[in-house]
């Protein structure tokens, strides 16, 4: 207390003073030093009245994300933690008002408390006297208390000779300080023991409080964007407080707490005059983002474990962990749409072997479970449970689609320290633009799509010095299947003169759905196409409100020649375009590679999710291979997207080469990468195996 006093009483303490020799009264004086130390804050709120503008703005944006990675509160957190960055917002800005207010409070505190020192300027050797003098009058040590006790005993006129003997000057002063206002003593501290007028001073500090919070929940920028507890429990907090604060401390400092409350409630209003919210913040986009997370919530919600999974999941995670059982080969699924990129691998390595496949899937609803797989041990694990058994992991070989390996939840296992982890790609795109920094570093193998990947590997581990890991040349199964399939089909089933185009935007912020959809299908409905638009299948799931305006707004268009599906079961559709038009999708490898035919790229912002993608000093191939296996248009440009379709459309050749030229480079042992892939497999668990009987 000591230092707040020299700090920061001592300065405030001149300046009551300044208000006291000015009006001549305590009571106005303190009215004074309120509104002065307001209006030194003022600045303060100025830069806190914009920043919260510039966080509500942002909302829709916070929004986005939480509807977007609802479900993924570390990749939701990340992508926060960027925004702010790239906007330059400050959270715990909010917090600096009630940073400079404390201290403020406490050095009022020490003013109002040393009222000889501040105000009198009495030396401190007097003040140390007459202390000594007012314990012995109290019969104890009156500590804080000391020097509104000696102004109580000197004008009492009780104990006036001993303190008349050391300075009398200094003594006539205390008797002529009136440190009363409006009936109160404002160096009286109110007392639940003594039913007076006192109290109203705590009542008034609550009510006061309470104004202000209403005030805040209707009129601050940022308070209003609340939750209703969170509002209201404030609010009430605020409220208590207030009036407990006025009930511990002398009156002068409730009536500058109940002061202060006012001022505040002005300059919350004159703010909004000077800095109105309304021009700056688009309410429509904030609401409809509200709304839209809102849907995003319920579907998490719907798709947290119920009681039985939560059963399911500690009785397969027992059974995961069963005495004796060996596990050599583990594979983890996040949920079931991935079990396509590890099927083809599972039936290589178990045909024929002895190897038995222990599959983990945090999908109670997999459509692994569905299937006959007599060499697959299937385990539901929920994500509560995912965290400690990949802890304990005690199989020979991991494989798994799942990035950032030990960054996040999945850690590499405390038990086991010569565990192999695999990264198997669920996509043939670069691996240093879209994905996040250091997705791969802790993963011991990495089977690479193509040259493209094991450069961007490799250079990664050059520029942060990381250790080398086992990259294999392995090729990428899924486009092998969709080319199987795709050269299976009765090509005759699908001949014709109507031109089918299929539209599959991806579903990161800024995608196709989020721009120029609108004018891209404006210019090609009613050309003679056969249109699909196919939405990606977590962009349905988040945004339907999104997918059902554009139903509405398109209805007229809807039927034999325009469709919008939901319907991903099948490759149909892909299978059956003869040009597909995304934005950063997977898709265009896919289509593009199977089926020779060209891609309309439209230029929506890239899908950059390492920010430091450009320290790998290789172009990523989403961004080489738009001018080769298609056309790439600018969004302000899809009004006339017709010219560029047809100009794919007529040429067929010559697009079917470049692709072709783009596989060859870009893909590694085209038809035979599943059996690349569970050669080494195999040849991993042998290693295993042999080490264990060396040992």
């Amino acid at each position: 207390m000591e230092l707040i006093n020299t700090v920061i009483g001592v300065p405030l303490g001149a300046l009551m003073r300044f208000c006291w020799l000015l009006l001549d009264s305590y009571g106005p004086a303190l009215i004074l030093f309120t509104l002065l130390t307001r209006l030194i804050l003022f600045p303060v709120n100025i830069w806190l009245q914009k920043n919260s503008i510039r966080m509500v703005r942002l909302q829709p944006q916070l929004n986005g994300i939480l509807a977007r990675f609802a479900g993924s509160r570390g990749q939701a957190g990340r992508e926060q933690v960027a925004l702010y960055k790239r906007e330059g917002y400050r959270p715990l800005a909010g917090l600096l008002p009630l940073l400079i207010q404390l201290p403020l409070i406490l050095g009022l505190i020490s003013v109002i408390y040393n009222p000889l020192q501040h105000l009198l300027r009495v030396d401190a050797g007097t003040i140390d006297h007459f202390t000594g003098i007012a314990n012995q009058i109290a019969g104890r040590d009156l500590g804080g208390e000391a020097q509104l006790k000696i102004i109580e005993y000197i004008q009492s006129g009780e104990h006036l000779l001993r303190f008349s003997s050391r300075a009398p000057d200094v003594v006539l002063q205390i008797r002529n300080l009136d440190l009363h206002f409006l009936g109160f003593d404002l160096a009286h501290a109110p007392s639940l023991a003594v039913l007076d007028v006192y109290l109203l001073v705590p009542l008034m500090s609550a009510l006061s409080a309470l104004l202000l919070a209403v005030c805040q929940n209707h009129a601050n920028v940022l308070q209003r964007e609340q939750g209703f507890f969170n509002r209201w429990g404030m609010a009430l907090f605020l409220t208590v407080f207030s009036g407990y604060f006025a009930l511990i401390v002398p009156v002068g400092i409730g009536i500058y707490w109940v002061l202060g409350n006012l001022f505040a409630v002005a300059t919350l209003y004159l703010l909004n005059l000077i800095w109105n919210p309304k021009k700056y913040i688009d309410y429509p986009a904030l609401e409809e983002s509200k709304r839209i997370l809102a849907i995003a919530k319920e579907a998490e919600q719907a798709a947290r474990p119920t009681k039985e999974m939560r059963a399911r999941a500690k009785i397969d995670s027992k059974r995961f962990f069963a005495p004796g059982l060996k596990k050599q080969l583990v594979y983890y699924s996040e949920k079931s749409g991935f079990y396509k990129y590890f099927a083809a691998q599972i039936a290589a390595v178990t045909d024929g072997n002895d190897v038995m496949v222990h599959y983990i899937t945090s999908d109670p609803n997999d459509q692994i479970f569905t299937l006959e797989l007599p060499r697959v041990e299937k385990y539901y694990i929920n994500e509560n449970r995912l965290i400690p058994l990949f802890m304990k992991m005690d199989a020979d070989v991991v494989v798994m689609t799942a990035q950032s390996l030990q960054t996040y939840h999945i850690k590499r296992s405390l038990v086991r320290k010569d565990v192999e982890y695999i990264y198997t790609p669920h996509d043939p795109l670069s691996v240093h633009m879209g994905t996040v920094k250091g997705a791969f570093d802790h993963f011991d193998t990495v089977f690479c799509v193509g040259p493209h990947q094991l450069r961007e590997l490799r250079e990664q581990e050059r520029v942060y010095d990381l250790k080398p890991k086992n990259l294999v040349e392995c090729g990428y199964a899924l486009i092998d299947d969709l080319i199987a399939a795709y050269e299976a089909l009765p090509k005759t089933d699908y001949a014709g003169g109507v031109k089918k185009i299929l539209i599959g935007p991806s579903w990161q912020e800024g995608n196709l759905l989020e721009g120029p959809v609108e004018p891209l299908l404006d210019s090609l409905l009613g050309k003679g196409y056969d249109i699909t638009l196919r939405p990606h299948p977590e962009y349905v799931k988040r945004y339907p409100a999104r997918i059902r305006t554009l139903s509405d707004r398109y209805a007229p268009y809807i039927g034999e020649d325009f469709r919008i599906e939901t319907d991903f079961a099948s490759n149909v559709t892909i299978f059956t375009a003869d040009l597909v038009i995304t934005d950063w999708s997977g898709i265009a490898p896919e289509f593009s590679y199977a089926t020779g035919k060209p891609c309309l790229f439209i230029n929506t912002p890239k899908k950059v999710m390492n920010p430091e993608y450009e320290k790998i000093s290789c172009e990523p191939l989403e961004v080489r291979f738009r001018n080769k296996i298609g056309i790439a248009l600018e969004e302000a440009d899809c009004g006339r997207a017709d010219r560029a379709v047809a100009e794919l459309l007529a040429g067929g050749e010559k697009y079917r080469e470049q692709i072709a030229a783009v596989v060859a480079e870009s893909l590694y042992n085209p038809g035979h990468s599943t059996e690349i892939a569970a050669a080494y497999i195999l040849d991993a668990i042998a290693k295993k195996q042999k080490n264990k009987k060396l040992y």
